[in-house]
């Protein structure tokens, strides 16, 4: 076979073959996240880094102009050059093979391996027992009181919505590194800065504040949302490119990151977050013992949770709507289900909100 060929080739059957090794063998998993990968990251996300933009949403949109434009060409030039149309095939799936080539190394590299990772809470909480009702209300009780007290020393705008005012990158990446001493050495070192996505009214038809792309080892967050959402989704991308890609173990390294801030909006962020998602344990649970506690909420985070997007956003921006919401909200959750699922997580999209058996060994160790 011509090397064109043999090559990509050769490479992705080595990917599959370290896939193989790393669903049978955790300490492979481990040992490639600890002592290799953070290599990988650091020099990557250094050099994307260089660009303002998200190069990974670039190169995804280039993806999806070259099968617009790109099958219809093909097929064009096989009809009109017929003494060429061999070399058209060749140079086309040689192409095709390369592209398959770079995005299964990627995701295997920066991505697969790491689901099949020793789990988080194994690491930090070799010693965690099964918890009770009473102490998810406890928890429950705790996060609202500290969100309550953080609202008040939030700065607000006129119509009373938290205010983000700090250097975000800044304080992120600070807050990141101070939960290495708390949680992981693996999380320490270089820290890129997040990158906003352009397409931003695409991830919120998606219901998604941020992504990490492993094509190029960014963190992105969606530049549209509300900015009490900003904090915790930074640090939230910013844990996975230092290989943490269970969605439940980033929430968690996001929570003690923003909250052990010594800024005051991360601090709210992060605690607002994590009580949007034991409230909703608690409900879906039917944890009756923990519905008065409901009512203590206070108005100020009233206004700032469970809200996604700004007021009269949809309305807004109603004319960039090429493919309905609801639809792309459909196929984001779907695609999101599957990726879990078929690394191995059975709870597919549910694992966010695992985050709180994390918050509970957490709080009640």
């Amino acid at each position: 076979m011509k090397k064109r060929y043999s090559i990509p080739l050769i490479i992705i059957a080595v990917m599959v073959l370290l896939n193989v090794i790393s669903r049978f063998s955790t300490a492979f998993s481990d040992f490639y996240v600890e002592n290799i990968f953070h290599y990988i990251s650091g020099a990557v996300s250094f050099v994307t880094g260089v660009f303002p933009f998200s190069l990974g949403e670039m190169l995804t949109v280039a993806a999806v102009v070259l099968v617009i434009i790109g099958i219809p060409l093909f097929l064009l030039l096989l009809i009109f050059r017929k003494g060429k149309r061999k070399k058209t095939a060749a140079f086309a799936g040689t192409l095709v093979l390369w592209i398959l080539c770079y995005i299964t190394t990627t995701e295997t590299m920066n991505c697969f391996i790491m689901y099949q990772c020793t789990p988080l809470a194994e690491k930090c909480f070799p010693d965690a027992h099964e918890h009770t009702n009473e102490e998810l209300t406890q928890l429950y009780g705790a996060l609202i009181k500290k969100c309550n007290e953080l609202s008040k020393q939030v700065q607000r705008d006129e119509n009373g919505c938290f205010k983000l005012t700090c250097d975000f990158q800044k304080e992120a990446k600070t807050a990141m590194k101070n939960a290495a001493d708390k949680l992981s050495p693996q999380l320490r070192g270089y820290y890129p800065d997040a990158k906003p996505i352009e397409f931003s009214y695409f991830m919120s038809q998606s219901h998604l504040t941020g992504i990490y792309l492993p094509y190029t080892i960014e963190a992105n967050y969606n530049d549209d949302m509300i900015r009490a959402n900003l904090p915790s989704t930074v640090c939230h991308e910013l844990a996975h490119l230092k290989g943490f890609i269970q969605e439940d173990e980033a929430n968690f390294i996001s929570f003690v990151a923003a909250t052990g801030s010594d800024n005051v909006e991360f601090q709210y962020s992060g605690y607002l977050d994590a009580l949007e998602y034991v409230h909703n344990t608690v409900w879906d649970n039917e944890v009756e013992e923990a519905y008065p506690l409901s009512g203590e909420i206070c108005e100020e985070v009233l206004m700032d949770w469970f809200r996604f997007m700004p007021e009269n956003y949809w309305e807004e921006n109603a004319d960039k709507e090429v493919i309905s919401t609801e639809t792309v909200s459909e196929a984001s959750s779907a695609a999101i289900d599957t990726n879990i699922k078929m690394n191995g997580r059975d709870e597919g999209i549910k694992a966010y909100s695992m985050v709180v058996d994390l918050l509970l060994d957490y709080y009640f160790p």
